[in-house]
């Protein structure tokens, strides 16, 4: 084996030890849950909120799993025997139990005081997204209705449960004359209805950003994107094309005018990573030490030659997948009100301010490396890209066979 390849392979051990190491091997979207809130004001001083939980996961969570609990029995016969009405059946038959966890988690108050539930109806079944959902509407309440002042509370399938992580409550509501929407979580598990526009944009702007901040596999594909990218030009043009091709179906998704499986879209995003990352190695090994360093002809205004057409064609394919990822972070499968569909638009623009922030600190400074030192620049780049090929076949092949 000669030097050189020496080299590169412990250039690509040390990058994929690197990131096996510090990444987690979980997909990004697989254990969390959405729960969906709609609330309104019925006039009499009571407010009515129809909450859309995951079956499975009420079961387990509502019932004690660890024993012979006949909720548990019940609840997960019925779900293994794919019986919506089983399902319905189990849950009025535990009706107390189950309606008790609900309210110990999910509350109303106003002002300040809290709003009494009572449950109206028995328990339907629906789907979001392929798996199965239990339908529950509870009327509050609220002796201090007309403040003007009314608070969600949820906390519903906390990270402590074990079950799943960060679950995320989707409230959209209309009341005395307030409409809008609203995503609380662990860090944020509560609003006011009387919130100001500024404080809802925050919301999902935040979502936004700390959806891309914890999705290991976006910001994967980004470095893939900044590690591949030779010129401030090519970056630019890539990022543009993720940018909209995610931003197509995020809205597609949103609109209810796309609906693909979530099994599909999360082994098909693992892929893009190893496949953007690979085009960088290829493009190392066919321009050679010294082209890799150098301006690729230029054949177009944009100054990109035929591959680099092909890269940009290939990154806005898989920003298509993406974006029903980050669609998929908020359970989006149905059309929803455009009060909702506006703070979506928010949730993207906090994506993308993530985005553009990871490109204006770290490609600068690879920039600056491969300019110093083009050797230095060519290595750091390629074992990059390495390490990031690897996670991404890893993931890959983890979503496909469902390890």
């Amino acid at each position: 084996m000669s030097h050189r390849a020496r080299r590169l392979l412990l250039a690509f051990a040390a990058a994929a030890f690197l990131f096996l190491g510090l990444v987690r091997p979980a997909a990004a979207h697989g254990f969390t849950s959405v729960v969906y809130a709609h609330v309104t004001a019925d006039g009499d001083g009571r407010l009515r909120s129809e909450l859309k939980l995951e079956y499975d996961l009420l079961v387990v969570s509502a019932a004690d799993a660890g024993s012979d609990d006949p909720l548990f029995r019940a609840g997960t016969d019925a779900f293994e025997a794919k019986d919506a009405g089983a399902q319905a059946k189990a849950l009025d038959a535990h009706r107390a139990t189950v309606i008790d966890y609900v309210t110990r988690r999910f509350a109303v108050t106003a002002g300040g005081a809290d709003c009494e539930p009572a449950p109206v109806g028995g328990f339907r079944m629906g789907t979001e997204e392929g798996v199965p959902y239990a339908l529950l509407t509870l009327d509050w309440t609220c002796s201090g209705h007309g403040t003007g002042d009314h608070e969600i509370r949820s906390g519903l399938f906390p990270d402590p449960e074990g079950y799943v992580e960060g679950t995320k409550t989707i409230v959209t509501y209309a009341v005395d004359g307030h409409t809008g929407s609203a995503a609380l979580d662990s860090a944020h598990p509560e609003f006011s209805i009387s919130q100001s526009w500024p404080q809802r944009f925050w919301e999902f702007f935040r979502l936004g950003a700390e959806h891309l901040l914890t999705g290991t596999d976006h910001i994967l594909f980004l470095l893939a994107l900044i590690a591949g990218s030779l010129r401030p030009r090519e970056v630019v043009l890539a990022a543009t094309a993720f940018t909209l091709a995610h931003s197509v179906t995020f809205l597609l998704a949103a609109l209810g005018l796309v609906d693909v499986p979530a099994g599909l879209v999360e082994p098909v995003i693992a892929l893009s990573i190893a496949v953007v990352a690979g085009w960088h190695l290829w493009r190392l090994r066919e321009r050679g030490e010294r082209a890799a360093v150098l301006p690729a002809p230029e054949t177009s205004r944009l100054g990109l030659d035929r591959a680099g057409w092909t890269r940009l064609g290939v990154v806005f394919c898989f920003g298509l997948v993406h974006g029903l990822g980050f669609a998929g972070a908020l359970g989006i499968e149905a059309a929803w009100s455009w009060t909702l569909l506006w703070s979506l638009l928010v949730f993207n623009i906090g994506i993308e301010a993530v985005q553009l922030g990871f490109i204006a600190v770290l490609f600068p400074l690879l920039l600056l490396l491969g300019r110093r030192s083009p050797r230095a620049g060519r290595w750091v780049t390629g074992a990059l890209s390495a390490g990031v090929a690897v996670m991404g076949l890893a993931w890959f092949v983890q979503r496909v066979t469902g390890s």
